[in-house]
């Protein structure tokens, strides 16, 4: 401190603090002048460029999603404009977030958990778009819109939904589209998926994703403070739309082949059931029908919770296409391949005879014949007509269980088809190795005994089984099953035409092949399939009766039915001209009289060339059997 002198006047003793004060100041103002002409001129063009940015965002512009036909060019699905309802989790403050989503809660009849665990489930970052609701009616949407000031973080959005116009008819085949989920995100993002984005989860709408979903644009757009969309600045990228998929499905197939199986499930009371119709010459699908069945509308409208949830509890698995999904015994279908192996391995002639049985023993073990009584001897075209059971056991026998497998392999059975579809499960052939592999030790002959009718470990998808048959129509072509006809650009130009994907031509004699078929007609002139031969069409098939399960009171194992056979042009089966194999598959037919699947299979045939006469057994539930 400075001393003062005695004398002195007092203000020039306060004049150096005054200086020094002055100084200070000085300092100050000249480092803000200069930091504000820093700010204002010399990096004035750098920070207004990063102000228009913080209000300029490139957002992609999603694309239109393909549309899907039929054979005829009707359309099965088309896109309609509809109101979304999302929300951006990072300009909802989380002190009004109860306020925000009880609103939403009562606008959009969704429960606040419902909402809460949508946001919390965001596959992306706070700042991406959460989907809350889809397909929201438009005085709803209209409602929140106008609200926006009271629903920080909340927008609506205009966006097309899927609309499939035939529902349940072809909704196993179509799939459905809906939300991304986390796994598929980090599987998808860097092909351009986003958190809120829509994507085929089942069927065609799955498996042709990529060429459905089009390419997205991109625009740049100007946001307020809150986040709102003020105007679009540019669109440097148009989006491209998707293409279309025109099916080999035929509509009215399609109905015709529901029409009958409906029929077929209710007059027996049944649960579950399939009918597939092909053509044998390319491996086109001409219809597919798996029931119980469900409407994929639901899953595009957005479903709720409780509908999702019945769906998924139903113990017949309406979700599930049963055509493709799942295995099942083939029981005398399957003749088919045994027939096939014991003349291609040389151990019979198509005129030598097996002595056939009521039943065949196998140590303490009886191994009866369907009729319980035998047929005599019988050739294999005898043998495969009658569907003798110890005709097989012993044909089975001659070949091996590892021949066998072979020879079931070439008809395709055990593996994919390939069909154009998600989900396909592949069959069970038994070998020596198979059932090491699985349990740890070798095939016994009573299982190669039941492998020869298509019982024991055997199974099959329909797919499968009608796929072998179609290569016994058309001579030894093993098709890929083809849903898909061809593709078709946004303009409507062929972008992809589908030829017939052969999997490879069986290693057998054409002349086993026609010996096959004649057995198959056979079977239904002797009218081992009732009364298909009265009808005026040229059919060759085959019936099977197929136990599964858990005996039932009175020790009886509950069964399933199938039919599955073509259509021969000229009646002459020597000739491998066949445009239409069917098969049948009814599931649990126990309570039933006769073959269910063979009853579903002629009136499809009745409906499908017109025949006015009705040669259904109409009474097939057993007097007094209960549910």
């Amino acid at each position: 401190m400075t001393p003062l002198i005695e004398g002195q006047p007092r203000n020039a003793r306060l004049l150096p603090r005054f200086l020094l004060f002055g100084l200070a100041v000085l300092l100050v103002l000249s480092t803000l002048t200069a930091r504000l002409f820093y700010l204002q001129i010399a990096s004035g063009g750098y920070y207004q460029g990063r102000a228009t940015a913080n209000m300029t965002v490139l957002q992609p512009i999603p694309s239109s999603r393909g549309l899907i036909l039929d054979r005829a060019g009707r359309s099965l699905v088309v896109n309609v404009p509809s109101f979304a309802v999302k929300i951006r989790p990072a300009d909802l403050p989380y002190s009004q977030r109860d306020q925000v989503v009880a609103r939403l809660s009562r606008l959009l009849a969704l429960t606040t958990t419902q909402i809460n665990e949508t946001i919390d489930s965001n596959p992306g970052s706070n700042f991406d778009l959460v989907r809350i609701a889809s397909d929201v009616p438009e005085d709803v949407a209209r409602l929140i819109s106008e609200e926006h000031l009271a629903l920080p973080g909340v927008q609506v959005v205009t966006e097309a939904r899927r609309d499939y116009l035939y529902g349940p008819l072809v909704s196993q085949i179509l799939g459905y589209t809906g939300p991304i989920n986390a796994d598929q995100l980090r599987r998808l993002q860097r092909q351009g998926y986003l958190p809120d984005d829509v994507l085929g989860q089942a069927g065609l709408e799955a498996q042709y994703e990529a060429q459905l979903r089009g390419t997205y644009g991109a625009e740049e757009v100007e946001r307020d403070a809150s986040g709102r969309q003020i105007q679009v600045l540019a669109t440097p990228t148009q989006p491209q739309a998707g293409d279309t998929l025109q099916l080999s499905i035929d509509v009215k197939t399609q109905e015709q082949a529901q029409r009958a199986l409906q029929w077929g499930i209710q007059a027996a009371g049944l649960k579950k059931g399939v009918v597939i119709v092909m053509n044998p010459q390319t491996g086109e699908i001409l219809a597919m029908v798996s029931l119980p069945t469900y409407d994929d509308n639901l899953f595009a409208r957005g479903i709720s919770n409780a509908d999702y949830q019945k769906l998924i509890g139903d113990p017949n698995q309406p979700l599930l296409n049963h055509a493709i999904g799942e295995i099942y015994p083939p029981g005398s279908t399957y003749k088919l391949v045994t027939g096939s192996a014991v003349l291609a391995d040389g151990k019979l002639t198509p005129t030598e005879t097996l002595n056939t049985y009521p039943y065949l023993m196998l140590g303490n073990y009886r191994f009866n014949d369907w009729n319980g009584a035998g047929f005599g001897p019988l050739n294999i075209v005898g043998a495969y007509a009658q569907s003798s059971d110890t005709f097989f056991y012993q044909a089975a026998a001659l070949v091996g269980i590892d021949r066998l497998a072979y020879w079931a392999h070439q008809f395709g059975f055990g593996a994919p088809t390939g069909i154009d579809l998600p989900g396909e499960a592949a069959g069970i052939v038994p070998s020596n190795q198979w059932k090491l592999q699985t349990f740890g030790q070798a095939i016994f002959p009573g299982e190669t005994y039941l492998a020869g009718i298509g019982q024991g470990y055997d199974a099959v998808t329909p797919i499968e089984l009608l796929d072998a048959y179609c290569a016994l129509a058309n001579g030894g072509k093993l098709w890929a099953p083809q849903l898909v006809h061809q593709i078709l650009g946004p303009t409507g130009e062929v972008v992809q035409t589908f030829q017939p994907k052969l999997r490879w031509q069986l290693k057998i004699s054409p002349a086993i092949l026609a010996t096959m078929r004649e057995a198959a007609r056979e079977a239904v002139v002797i009218r081992h399939t009732g009364n298909v031969v009265d009808m005026p069409l040229y059919v060759a098939g085959k019936t099977g009766t197929a136990e599964f399960g858990t005996r039932k009171i009175g020790g009886h194992l509950p069964f399933h039915s199938w039919f599955v056979g073509f259509v021969s042009p000229s009646g002459d089966f020597a000739k491998t001209d066949s445009q239409l194999a069917i098969l049948a598959f009814a599931y649990d037919t126990s309570r039933s009289i006769g073959n269910v699947a063979t009853e579903v299979v002629k009136y499809f045939l009745q409906l499908h060339y017109g025949i006015k006469q009705d040669y259904r057994n109409l009474f097939l539930i057993r007097p007094g059997a209960g549910n």
